[in-house]
């Protein structure tokens, strides 16, 4: 070799000011003789390899450094520089190997062997850094680096940076314990080490939040953070920046396609953009979208070569690729034009619906503006999405679908009415409704596109449904037991969809009449029929509305084994939605006995099911039951905090607004002596003591009569609680009347006759003992006790149960206990965010995810921060772990 070394190959870089320390990676290469021979840092560009090698052998002394560059696939050269490197920490050794190589150099493993032997000699560690190690193509390079590793003294020990896996016998130093290894995974930043960068390295003085979803959105992948970094400087809205950085930004095009894709073969990049379009890569699909047949050996080769492919299974037989990288790559797909993207879309579309997996299908199709096909598909899929409460997928898709295609399909145009109609959005459907009618007669022109002839059969009885709901919704109780009615006529026996939910409809037109016996009976029948169409979740839709129809009938043990039953035929059914709202339901019937324990028990269970295991009224519903438990607690503000939050996912799924959330603040606001506050809902909402009962009003009449009491008008609190008592009583509504018993006898004893309070309490007490009512007398307080104590020491009827309520009132208000020391719960929404944030999805892949938008997210995130303690994510992950969150 006559060609002289270049010097500055064998400086180990030095370590630049502002990078943030990785004492955790440090830590894990470990120091001195006990380092097994190889360690092997792999991971695509921009993971900070040879910045960590730097830190780590920055104040060791004997370090032989070599940067390797394409030059060193010529066998002499390559192991010319090792020597070198050698010698630049332990002069005189290598110069027998040297001798060698310059008069043989077409054999080194007698080089090798005379460089082992004088290694093995010296005093003390010396370690030799091959850095870009994945630039050596040479089989001969391999074979002698092999060699190298397997004969090595104790002393020496070889680092091996690469942005591929090295040809050696990897498999067989790690059986060996020869081997450390750091990969990608390791050298992430994690949320601390992004945070200190942004805000100590760059002085960017960014948020949790920001940091948290620029760590999420770069999956920890360091010279995208720092691009990004560099990006924000000089802006005045770094929170719009982050917000919208992706793998287009320009600096991460120009870094991602100068150092990874421009670097591959051809073959190799052709494939990685056609592939780009996949959320999700498997080889046959691979080979579907390519038109290739190495789909699966690509793969392979791709995770080997370490190119920002991230396995999603055990098996290595599915993958996604990393967030940026994929960005990057489909910006560079689509300059090829978005013809190729579109077919490509296509093409992966109809791999899907061949493996019937329609929701990809559909995806791909509308990625690839195939609308009509994606229609079809829609069309077919939209029995199992309804049978499975997923309208809000299915009204997503067919509002992706152009409108002008509704026109000649009245199969999609009722699934599009169903969707808004289940998402609590009658808008549009009325006329959606009139397009479907004239395809309904047999003697129309033109025929209609359908795909699913059945659900077309079916239309006739489909609308007539629809139709009963929007009369239901305009108050038109007339016109919905007519329409209800008509389905009854048109749906077969055998349709027992259209005929549950007509019986569910009838139902809910008896319930807003104030006939509770009938509308219970009604949906018992609806939750017959939809269990036997397979429509379970529907079918615990109504169970609510019977438990809820059977709490106000003064049925507890009944509401209580309704829910319970229900959430029985759930158990075999895991991911059923509908099954969180048992839970809820059966809180409600825990408080209604005071069983604060089991009231907690049961919302917990309900908040780890997640708001995806509950109906359209779940959020709502759980945030009502909460308030309540916190009100039983005495924590009045804790329980205003759960009111506000429900009034704002406030949603009866079609039931009456029977305890409106405005009505329900009034009582907790009386509670906490604030009768100023009640009167100004009573006045607002247009209440007066002389109103004549009406049932959809009656439990604002109720919490009227408590203001009026608490307000010091117990004359007026007293003749209000008589008159809605007598109605009560007519409708058969127990609950109802136990607690105007109650308002009465307290306005009683203010007017001073505690005879006739004491006797018409005694009533109530007599009301509530076979159900157990406990609650509607211990929320009343020590106000209440002279009277309770007044029933026990006379003996009557209720004596009993007088004492069981004091008992109750005299124990402490103590809930199960809550895990950890949190002191705010997190909201189900934020205990779904928490859920995401274990996953790698980036904050947009959540936001899409929850179907919410990035900045609800990030609200959620800074909350979850907050009530945790936490800075980052990984700290907020790691601490909801420790509090079993």
């Amino acid at each position: 070799m006559s060609a002289p070394l270049l010097g500055t190959k064998l400086h180990a870089p030095r370590r630049r000011g502002g990078l943030v320390r990785r004492p955790r990676l440090v830590t894990r290469l470990g120091e001195g003789r006990d380092r097994p021979a190889l360690t092997l840092v792999s991971a695509p560009a921009g993971f900070g390899k040879t910045t960590l090698l730097a830190e780590w052998l920055g104040g060791t002394e004997r370090t032989a450094w070599f940067s390797i560059d394409a030059g060193a696939n010529d066998p002499p050269v390559f192991w010319a520089y090792v020597i070198r490197a050698f010698q630049s920490v332990a002069p005189g050794v290598g110069e027998t190997a040297t001798s060698i190589l310059g008069t043989s150099p077409a054999s080194v493993e007698p080089v090798i062997a005379a460089l082992l032997n004088d290694l093995d000699a010296l005093d003390g560690d010396v370690e030799l850094v091959l850095d870009d190690y994945h630039v050596v193509e040479s089989a001969e390079v391999h074979e002698g680096m092999t060699f190298l590793v397997e004969h090595l003294p104790p002393n020496v020990h070889v680092v091996i940076a690469s942005r591929a896996d090295p040809p050696l016998p990897l498999p067989r130093l790690r059986a060996r314990g020869e081997l450390v290894e750091i990969r990608a995974a390791d050298l992430r930043f994690t949320g601390d080490e992004a945070a200190a960068y942004f805000n100590d390295a760059m002085g960017l003085a960014l948020g949790a939040d920001d940091v948290a979803a620029l760590d999420g959105r770069t999956e920890g992948w360091i010279a995208a953070l720092q691009l990004a970094a560099l990006s924000m400087q000089g802006r005045d809205d770094v929170a719009a920046f982050i917000a919208s950085f992706t793998g287009d930004d320009r600096f991460v095009v120009d870094y991602l396609v100068e150092e990874v894709l421009e670097r591959q073969p051809a073959a190799v990049r052709e494939f990685l953009l056609r592939t780009s379009v996949l959320t999700r890569l498997t080889g046959p699909l691979c080979d579907a979208v390519t038109g290739g047949r190495d789909g699966k050996a690509m793969l392979e080769t791709l995770e080997r070569a370490n190119l920002f492919l991230v396995p999603l299974d055990d098996q290595r037989s599915w993958y996604r690729y990393h967030h940026l990288f994929g960005d990057m790559l489909r910006a560079r797909l689509l300059d090829e034009g978005p013809d190729v993207v579109r077919d490509l879309h296509r093409r992966a579309s109809a791999w899907y619906a061949d493996r019937d997996d329609r929701p990809e299908a559909i995806a791909h199709a509308m990625r690839g503006e195939d609308f009509e096909r994606a229609a079809e598909l829609i069309e077919l899929a939209a029995p199992y999405l309804r049978r499975t409460r997923q309208e809000a997928t299915l009204r997503r898709w067919l509002e992706g679908i152009p409108e002008h295609l509704f026109a000649a399909r009245p199969v999609l145009s009722v699934a599009l009415a169903g969707a808004r109609m289940a998402t609590g959005d009658a808008s549009g459907v009325e006329s959606l409704l009139r397009g479907v009618e004239p395809w309904l007669d047999a003697q129309a022109g033109d025929a209609p596109v359908v795909y699913d002839e059945e659900e077309f059969a079916r239309l006739p009885a489909q609308v007539a449904v629809y139709r009963a709901g929007l009369a239901l919704l305009a108050g038109d109780v007339a016109g919905t037991v007519w329409h209800a009615t008509r389905v009854l006529s048109l749906a077969e026996p055998s349709d027992h969809l259209r005929r549950g939910s007509a019986s569910a409809l009838l139902g809910l037109a008896r319930w807003t009449a104030g006939d509770l016996d009938t509308a219970g009976n009604r949906y018992a029948d609806a939750m017959r029929s939809l269990t036997a169409a397979g429509y379970v979740s529907d079918a615990l839709g109504c169970a609510l509305a019977v438990a809820d129809i059977q709490l106000a009938l003064g049925r507890l043990g009944d509401a209580t084994r309704t829910f319970e039953d229900r959430l029985g035929l759930a158990r075999d059914r895991p991911g059923l939605r509908g099954v969180a709202d048992m839970h809820v339901g059966l809180a409600e019937t825990a408080l209604e006995r005071h069983e604060l324990d089991a009231a907690a028990a049961h919302l917990q269970a309900a908040a780890e099911l997640g708001e995806h295991a509950g109906l359209p009224q779940h959020p709502y519903r759980r945030r009502v039951a909460a308030a309540r438990l916190r009100h039983a607690e005495g924590d009045l503000d804790a329980a205003l905090a759960l009111l506000d939050e429900a009034e704002v996912v406030y949603n009866t799924d079609f039931s009456p607004s029977v305890q409106p959330i405005p009505a329900l603040r009034a009582r907790v606001h009386v509670a906490k002596g604030d009768v100023d506050a009640a009167m100004r809902w009573a006045d607002g909402a247009g209440l007066g003591a002389a109103d004549e009962p009406r049932y959809l009003r009656e439990f604002e009449h109720v919490t009227l009569a408590r203001v009026l009491l608490a307000r010091g008008d117990p004359v007026a609190a007293a003749g209000l609680a008589e008159r809605l008592l007598a109605a009560a009583d007519e409708g058969g509504r127990v609950r109802t009347a136990i607690e105007l018993l109650v308002l009465r006898a307290l306005a009683l004893d203010a007017c001073g006759d505690r005879a006739a309070a004491v006797a018409t309490l005694t009533e109530a007490l007599a009301r509530a003992e076979p159900e157990a009512y406990v609650r509607v007398f211990a929320l009343e307080g020590k106000v209440l006790a002279p009277l309770l104590q007044a029933v026990t020491a006379g003996g009557a009827a209720g004596r009993q149960h007088a004492q069981r309520v004091l008992a109750a009132m005299t124990t402490p208000a103590v809930a199960a206990p809550r895990r950890g020391v949190l002191v705010d719960d997190l909201s189900s929404r934020e205990l779904d965010v928490l859920r995401l944030l274990r996953s790698d999805l980036s904050g947009p892949e959540i936001a899409r995810e929850l179907v919410v938008s990035l900045n609800t997210v990030r609200t959620h995130t800074k909350n979850i921060y907050a009530k945790l303690g936490a800075t980052t994510r990984r700290e907020a992950v790691r601490r909801a772990g420790e509090l079993g969150l």
